[in-house]
């Protein structure tokens, strides 16, 4: 129950500090990338890396050894799926505004925009072991360079958004369980 009431609150900061960030210092929230938004080139970004991500982690998973734990598909009951499901696009919508929105444009005003996506890609996955612990956590760097690259090719975090929320719905289904 801790847990949970921790995670609301760290929430409610990670999705509107980001916006009171911009009112307190008079800055146009589009500077940010927090005004959402789709184009046609970056859906079909989106789309290209939904299909040369899942697809492949698709059949590592289906093929995970045992040993490792449990891998996919699973079939949870329809309302854990959907508890789960809702909760993973919660998250998207939550860690993109911060992350991608927030932080990496900060940081993009100080570095090279590949090392500010490097960057919080890092930190990104690092927060992942913040109330749950496991190796398996850690691997979210690698989709968090992806949305970096979604955020910035877009101009929005929309496009790292849509990413974020299927790759979290996929893995109610398909991710290694430990």
């Amino acid at each position: 129950m801790l847990r949970e009431i921790i995670g609301f609150f760290i929430a409610l900061i990670l999705l509107y500090f980001p916006y009171e960030w911009c009112k307190y210092r008079h800055e146009d929230e589009r500077s940010y990338g927090l005004k959402w938004f789709m184009t046609k080139k970056s859906s079909l970004d989106v789309i290209i890396a939904l299909i040369l991500t899942l697809a492949p982690l698709t059949i590592i998973s289906i093929n995970w050894p045992p040993q490792f734990g449990t891998g996919g598909p699973h079939n949870p009951d329809l309302l854990r799926a959907l508890d789960m499901a809702g909760g993973g696009i919660a998250a998207a919508f939550i860690e993109e505004t911060f992350f991608r929105g927030w932080l990496q444009t900060l940081l993009a005003r100080h570095m090279k925009i590949y090392s500010a996506i490097f960057l919080t890609a890092l930190i990104f996955s690092l927060s992942h072991l913040i109330l749950i612990t496991g190796w398996l956590r850690v691997a979210t760097f690698f989709p968090g360079l992806i949305m970096g690259i979604l955020r910035h090719r877009g101009g929005s975090v929309m496009p790292s958004i849509i990413y974020h929320a299927v790759c979290n719905i996929w893995a109610v289904w398909f991710m290694p369980v430990m």
